[in-house]
């Protein structure tokens, strides 16, 4: 984790992006939450260099900080959201949507985190059941989608703190939670039973499931989903026909991530 030093670098090599680079690193799963000096040893800046790349940070929206623990954001996806959408999660996880989409007929996604917002990054569409069209890029707010809440609901406790302070949560249909307290207990529900089912929160007549997908490491880097329309049945026939194949195409989508690990 720590900065290497300067022998054998070209000329164009920016130690200042190497540093920033390994501030970000020194936070993982076991390290969630540190402190300035925690920083300044896990990276071996000085106190003083840390702290300010620490600050632009906390600036740029991509770390948090309480005055004394920082952690990252949310936000810190972003920076990987280049290398998913260019040559790995989607590859990797097109041909077992397919395969889904061939089993039970209807439209499967997946999508990452970025902001508040879920971000579609592959699709596999069968009839159109919503008013917006959707495709690669897409957008829709975290809190009222399937794929939203299990990437939510995986999130440091620091990160979801903020998310639901922050958060603009509108009603876009009469069934939308917009309570922060009644969503942060469907949050911690989800991250307990490891899928979501959203059922006309995000536009009536439409009902979402989705499960996460964990990356080589064990994190959850991203969530997939099928999407119905209201008609194809009860709310617990939808959950009953089309949670457990979506539950094992996450789980074939996480082998192969480890496989090009």
């Amino acid at each position: 984790m720590r900065v290497d030093g300067e022998s054998a670098r070209s000329p164009e090599f920016v130690q200042s992006l190497e540093r920033g680079l390994a501030v970000i690193r020194a936070f993982d799963a076991e390290h969630p939450q540190l402190t300035l000096s925690e920083v300044a040893r896990r990276t071996g800046l000085t106190r003083a260099a840390a702290r300010r790349f620490l600050l632009t940070l906390v600036e740029l929206g991509y770390v948090h900080t309480d005055g004394r623990l920082f952690s990252l954001r949310a936000r810190i996806l972003a920076l990987g959201y280049a290398y998913l959408s260019g040559l790995g999660l989607p590859e990797i996880a097109q041909r077992h949507m397919e395969a889904l989409v061939a089993q039970v007929h209807e439209s499967c996604s997946v999508s990452v985190l970025d902001g508040d917002e879920v971000v579609y990054v592959a699709r596999v569409p069968t009839k159109r059941i919503m008013t917006v069209g959707i495709s690669v890029g897409t957008r829709f707010p975290a809190y009222a989608t399937s794929m939203g809440r299990v990437l939510l609901a995986a999130q440091p406790a620091d990160r979801l703190d903020d998310y639901l302070a922050t958060a603009q949560l509108r009603p876009l249909t009469r069934r939308t939670v917009t309570d922060p307290a009644k969503l942060r207990t469907i949050l911690t529900k989800i991250a307990a039973q490891g899928y979501a089912i959203v059922d006309q929160e995000l536009e009536e007549g439409l009902r979402s499931l989705a499960a996460p997908i964990h990356g080589a490491q064990g994190a959850v880097v991203a969530a997939v989903n099928l999407s119905a329309h209201a008609s194809r049945g009860s709310f617990e026939l939808i959950r009953r026909e089309l949670l457990p194949p979506l539950l094992a195409t996450a789980q074939r989508i996480e082998e192969d991530l480890r496989g090009a690990a």
